[in-house]
């Protein structure tokens, strides 16, 4: 990691990276080259990304106005095997609490059997709307949580809907001690996935 900071909200995402951050860019300054020196390459198909919230951004970093509360994230990563990655856990508890772009969706929350307490606890962090088994189905339009099990350690993202568009309903899906992640939910911060 090389650099965690706040920035005030109105800037555009590349605002806030230039501002705490020494870059190169390239396109008219709309594509970022290379962050404190670590460059991408074309070559091996390793360029910086941005997240917002969990969202891969949509557009270039310059037309993105962050938001009071979002969560910018630059990743230097590979696309050779796989150009997008529409949402990821590494900003949790967004994008549930500042969706994307301003935007927020309904939560809900689902638990399996003995998952109770810790479904109670992730559903207040959120401001779910509704925590249930997940034998009650979650509407389509909404952002599911969903605790898979009480023992074990992972922790995805996907989208719920074909194309995941920033914004877009998701799917986290989390097996482990949901108590302790409702009370320390920075703990997997800057990760795609937990798989443990």
């Amino acid at each position: 990691m090389l650099l965690v900071t706040n920035v005030p909200a109105g800037l555009t995402a590349m605002q806030a990276l230039d501002r705490e951050a020494d870059i190169e860019t390239r396109y008219g300054g709309r594509f970022v080259e290379s962050i404190e020196g670590l460059e991408g390459d074309l070559g091996t198909r390793r360029d910086w990304f941005y997240f917002i919230n969990g969202f891969e951004g949509d557009r270039s970093a310059t037309d993105y106005e962050l938001r009071d509360g979002d969560v910018e994230w630059w990743d230097l990563r590979s696309w050779r095997e796989q150009m997008r990655e529409p949402v990821v856990v590494g900003a949790f508890p967004e994008p549930f609490l500042h969706g994307f772009d301003g935007r927020t969706r309904p939560v809900v929350v689902r638990y399996v059997t003995g998952a109770r307490s810790g479904a109670a606890a992730i559903g207040r962090l959120l401001g779910a709307g509704s925590v249930a088994p997940s034998s009650v189905a979650a509407p389509p339009d909404v952002h599911l949580f969903l605790i898979a099990g009480k023992t074990g350690r992972t922790f995805t993202a996907t989208p719920r809907n074909e194309g995941g568009e920033p914004g877009a309903p998701v799917r986290f899906v989390f097996s482990g001690d949901a108590e302790a992640l409702a009370r320390d939910p920075d703990r997997y911060r800057f990760r795609y996935e937990v798989r443990g």
